[in-house]
């Protein structure tokens, strides 16, 4: 499959880029699966660095915000370097901190490794979907995105099972050291099948980088440890929605220097003429926040209320991975014939409904097989979400700014990612405190894998299935941008 020639790169003759991109994609597996692999070791995570439900949260929260931030950067480095070169220098420094994650002693050290991880996450993650744009054909570009789609889809759902079968096994550090050898493997491939491609001159805007993370971690703070100080104040006048407030005022200061900035600005406002990638990254952020937050509470319930192993847990997410990678193909080839708008917006509305059906059987007398239904539905909907979402969103844009355009998409995703966890915790304490109240909100600490009381576990569960009603309304926001899609101009 030779790329055409009307592509601006020095591609060689005949080159086949489904090679490259499978390389790549092992890569982009492993950092996906450890956006949400901490889900399900949640509680052997606090049973053995003695911490609270808070701040084991902060352990995925710290990863996705140092994910997040970079990727405006780290897309346009890209660019100017070239994806290559960039994506090998995350994977290295993604293996490097696993290794540390998994060594570690205390909670603290356990956020400070994961920020760095984090990091390297977010030097490849833009790399891949700038290799498919520059090196797939607009026309055919959706049977490429299918694979990228997949993998998000399968992995995200993926990383609980194999978490599970790690924490029951040799112990929760190895959710973190398996990425050792993965990541190996998946650096000497890319070395090898990933092509150089033309680099383009970039200045960076690191105004632009300050005052987005700024904004980032003010919000994603106050929201996360809101209910930790009753929505009120943190310490002198600095209050949680003073904060909150601030994080919104700052990144409005972002979106005016964007717009007022004589070089090249961090986010090109220019891309959002494109309707189609406008909505699609509203999409992709409704579907970054309902994935990420699902996780947490149904985990919890799994282990706590059910009594659950974490391996028997994770084992009730395989209706979804089976079914999104049986029909990841399936939707690669219709996105190429159909409207965007029809595949996305069935894709989006079935999973909020699957976890509308999900909040109703979280109780404590749900059968086994109840909870395995709105498990299979969702697998269906990301088949149907993350690749048609990619590929709507990246068809119109130019090579020149592949690079951009992929950093600005996986930014939303992330940002998405980031408050529904920082969301969902907030939630998850308020919940456990209206249900339970006078219980100490660390119980599941000392109750993993152990069913709770009868007078404890129908609180315990009616706080996981409210929280869980969070995530489903978000996803019909991206449902509505959905159905505003037009029909790409290569068609």
């Amino acid at each position: 499959m030779a790329a055409p020639a009307t592509l601006t790169t020095d591609l060689p003759t005949g080159y086949r880029p489904w090679p490259a991109l499978w390389a790549m994609v092992i890569g982009f597996f492993m950092i996906l699966v450890d956006s949400t692999i901490v889900s399900v070791a949640t509680p052997a995570i606090m049973q053995g660095l003695g911490a609270d439900v808070n701040s084991v949260i902060w352990v995925t929260s710290a990863y996705l915000l140092a994910y997040a931030v970079p990727l405006l950067i780290t897309g346009r480095l890209g660019d100017r370097i070239g994806p290559k070169y960039v994506y090998l220098s995350g994977l290295a420094l993604f293996t490097v901190a696993s290794l540390w994650c998994g060594f570690t002693g205390s909670i603290e050290m356990l956020i400070v490794a994961r920020i760095v991880q984090g990091l390297g996450a977010s030097l490849m993650t833009p790399q891949t979907m700038a290799v498919i744009t520059r090196t797939f054909p607009a026309a055919s570009r959706g049977q490429a995105m299918s694979l990228w789609g997949a993998t998000a889809g399968v992995a995200i759902l993926v990383g609980p099972l194999v978490g599970g079968l790690l924490v029951d096994g040799p112990g929760w550090q190895w959710i973190f050291f398996i990425n050792v050898p993965v990541g190996i493997v998946a650096f000497a491939l890319a070395a090898r099948l990933v092509p150089r491609l033309q680099t383009h001159s970039h200045s960076f805007d690191w105004v632009g980088v300050g005052l987005s993370a700024i904004g980032m971690f003010l919000i994603v703070f106050g929201i996360q440890e809101g209910e930790t100080y009753s929505w009120g104040t943190i310490t002198g006048i600095i209050s949680v929605p003073l904060l909150i407030a601030a994080g919104v005022l700052v990144f409005g200061l972002f979106v005016y220097w964007q717009s007022r900035i004589r070089t090249e600005p961090l986010v090109p406002l220019g891309l959002f003429r494109d309707r189609n990638f406008s909505l699609s990254n509203i999409a992709i952020t409704s579907v970054g926040f309902a994935i990420t937050a699902m996780a947490f509470p149904f985990m919890l319930y799994a282990q706590v209320v059910r009594g659950l192993t974490p391996t028997k847990s994770a084992l009730l997410l395989v209706p979804m991975a089976v079914l999104a990678g049986a029909l990841s193909p399936v939707a690669g080839r219709l996105i190429d014939r159909m409207h965007p708008r029809t595949i996305t917006a069935f894709g989006l509305a079935l999973c909020s409904l699957a976890l509308f059906l999900l909040s109703a059987v979280t109780t404590t007398g749900s059968p086994t097989w109840l909870l395995l239904v709105p498990m299979g539905l969702m697998g269906i909907a990301n088949a149907f979400m993350w690749a048609p979402l990619a590929a709507t969103a990246t068809r119109n844009l130019p090579m020149s700014s592949a690079g951009a355009g992929s950093g600005i998409y996986n930014t939303t995703r992330q940002i998405g990612a980031v408050l529904g966890s920082a969301a969902i915790a907030a939630l998850i304490e308020a919940r456990l405190t209206a249900n339970l109240p006078g219980v100490p909100q660390n119980m599941s600490r000392h109750t993993a894998g152990v069913k709770l009381p009868p007078q404890l576990a129908d609180g315990f569960a009616s706080a996981m299935s409210q929280s869980l009603l969070m995530p489903a309304g978000v996803l019909l926001l991206g449902v509505v941008a959905a159905l505003a899609f037009t029909k790409p101009t290569h068609a």
